[in-house]
């Protein structure tokens, strides 16, 4: 059986992450049933599961993978630009990713595998607080508040897309954060 190169490997998993999160965001978690994936990824449950260990794992690889492609955009390109990604994402994605919470509250398994997921996160973690400390940011508040405070915001505009409530001015919202977390001005 010829061996399958580290980029073949990237290349499928990709495809397989995409598929996923097309379906998941179609059906929901419960809807996405194996058969469903099996259509939207346009391979066998074979081989979705020779990258993934269960649909848990698969959901959660998902979930990360755009948890961290929207922090590339916040850390690379700013808060602001990342208010307007959220704001033309998929609404029915986003909600899926409110559908995670539920599962980690009422699922031992869920919970679980989304656990291993935070602790690799979390191996990254003082890479992703050292690039928010290169911005204009306050001083006088923890690194790791300001990161909070900022994803709050992100996960509250979220929110908002979700259900279609009304989507405030950008320019606003975004004048408001950098008032609370840009630098202090000497008094």
């Amino acid at each position: 059986m010829p061996k399958i190169s580290e980029e073949r490997k990237a290349e499928r998993r990709a495809q397989i992450v995409a598929g996923a999160r097309r379906c998941f965001a179609r059906e929901g978690y419960e809807g996405a049933t194996v058969a469903r994936l099996e259509h939207a990824i346009g391979l066998s449950r074979g081989a979705i599961f020779n990258y993934f260990e269960s649909k848990a794992d698969l959901f959660l690889a998902v979930v990360e993978e755009t948890s961290l492609e929207y922090t590339e955009i916040w850390l690379d390109r700013g808060f602001r630009v990342l208010l307007d990604e959220i704001v033309q994402a998929d609404a029915d994605w986003l909600a899926v990713q409110l559908e995670a919470i539920r599962h980690f509250r009422t699922d031992e398994e869920f919970k679980r595998s989304a656990e291993e997921h935070d602790r690799r996160l979390a191996e990254s973690r003082p890479q992703r607080l050292e690039r928010l400390g290169a911005q204009s940011l306050r001083d006088d508040v923890p690194l790791e508040t300001i990161g909070i405070f900022l994803g709050l915001v992100a996960n509250g505009l979220a929110l908002r897309v979700t259900v279609d409530d009304p989507v405030p001015d950008l320019d606003q919202l975004y004048e408001l954060v950098q008032t609370g977390v840009g630098p202090r001005s000497p008094r």
